[in-house]
């Protein structure tokens, strides 16, 4: 059986702004990783990736921070 993943990932404002072009991590954003989630069904990951993407940031920042009464009023705004 396969299993297929939708993942939100986070970067740090100072590499991803390029504060330092020389450093390392520079070309190798430090991520990480604030939610995931396996689907047995490709149809579903697709699914639930495409309605991710089209939330605004804050909603996103609010989903990925558990932020579930902010992500509830964000959500009504919609």
């Amino acid at each position: 059986m396969r299993v297929y993943y939708v993942y939100m990932l986070r970067c740090f404002d100072e590499h991803c702004n390029g504060v330092d072009r020389h450093c390392y991590r520079y070309t190798r954003r430090p991520l990480r990783l604030v939610y995931a989630e396996e689907f047995s069904q490709v149809v579903d990951a697709i699914a639930w990736e495409k309605r991710l993407k089209v939330w605004t940031h804050k909603k996103k920042r609010a989903f990925a921070d558990r932020d579930w009464p902010l992500l509830k009023r964000l959500s009504a705004d919609a």
